[in-house]
């Protein structure tokens, strides 16, 4: 296993800029790298490739660091920081190869990005909390793009939930927001007893406790297309506005989601392991039984969670 990257003893403030004698090489020999891959006598794959088609390998990668990061291990993010920037001067080659732009033009625009939208540090305007940098940066964005709405821009396959919070953080910048952040909660009630009236007959949410010491009751599927469409809706209703509960208590949606998935493989693949030490496969156990160890698994991750450095 490898050990985490240490951080050096020396300290440096913060802000401080790279030794450009050290980034410098590293930075050109990566680049010459993906030149020659990119070469007549480079990689098949890599001559092959184009922006469309390394689309997706760019998401995957940067999916992979955000799992390094919330892993916490040094060695993991820098690994995932690397592959990340590998697909930046890749895409960069692929720009240049086809005379479309140069990994310089990528460098210049980006700089020049980041002194405008921060006039409050390369210029004469005021920026005394978080909210007037925002307020900045929307106001020279917006003039930049000029787009007819605040809500143009958005990258269409960003995840939905994290497009929700997004969406609802641009239109709470103009002011469009509920005044008190618990209002969210009679919203959420709303919206609840709307999907209740489509999805039982007396229009209530049934109530049944939740627990594995009952007989299975197969699911009906909803037959009627309309139906189907307006239970839809109002699902993506309730999901709109947890996200929004999210986002009004500072919590990234997406980034819950993620931390929940992540919680449940681990527990669920405790019950494979514990049937598995048994002889056993989980598709031979009873509810019951996998519900004991789905508990068992939780007890010992929330067991190890509190002996983890916070």
């Amino acid at each position: 296993m490898n050990e985490p990257v240490q951080a050096d003893e020396k300290t440096t403030p913060q802000g401080t800029p790279p030794d450009a004698d050290v980034v410098g090489p590293a930075f050109r020999q990566l680049c010459e790298v993906v030149a020659k891959l990119r070469s007549a006598d480079g990689c098949p794959w890599d001559r092959v490739q184009t922006l469309e088609s390394i689309k997706p390998y760019t998401l995957a990668e940067t999916y992979e660091l955000l799992e390094a990061i919330d892993s916490g291990n040094d060695e993991a993010i820098v690994e995932e920081l690397g592959d990340l920037l590998l697909q930046v001067i890749l895409d960069a080659q692929i720009g240049a190869d086809s005379g479309r732009f140069e990994l310089a033009d990528v460098i210049e625009r980006i700089t020049s990005k980041m002194i405008k939208r921060h006039p409050h540090v390369f210029g004469d305007a005021v920026a005394d909390s978080v909210d007037d940098v925002r307020r900045h940066w929307e106001r020279i964005k917006s003039a930049e793009k000029k787009r007819d709405s605040l809500l143009d821009g958005l990258p269409p396959d960003l995840p939905q939930l994290a497009q929700t919070a997004r969406l609802s953080s641009r239109a709470a910048h103009a002011g469009y927001d509920f005044p008190d952040r618990v209002m969210l909660f009679d919203k959420l009630r709303e919206e609840i007893d709307e999907l209740a009236r489509e999805l039982f007959a007396d229009g209530r949410l049934p109530d049944v406790p939740a627990s594995v010491e009952t007989d299975v009751i197969p699911d009906e599927p909803i037959t009627d297309p309309d139906r189907a469409r307006r239970v839809k809706q109002e699902i993506g209703d309730v999901l709109f506005v947890v996200a929004n509960i999210a986002r009004r208590w500072g919590v990234n949606p997406e980034e819950a989601l993620r931390e929940s998935n992540r919680k449940f493989r681990r527990r669920f693949q405790y019950i494979e392991r514990a049937l598995a030490e048994s002889g056993r496969d989980i598709r031979e156990a009873t509810l019951l039984e996998m519900e004991r160890l789905y508990q068992q698994g939780k007890r010992k991750d929330e067991s190890a969670a509190t002996l983890r450095p916070q």
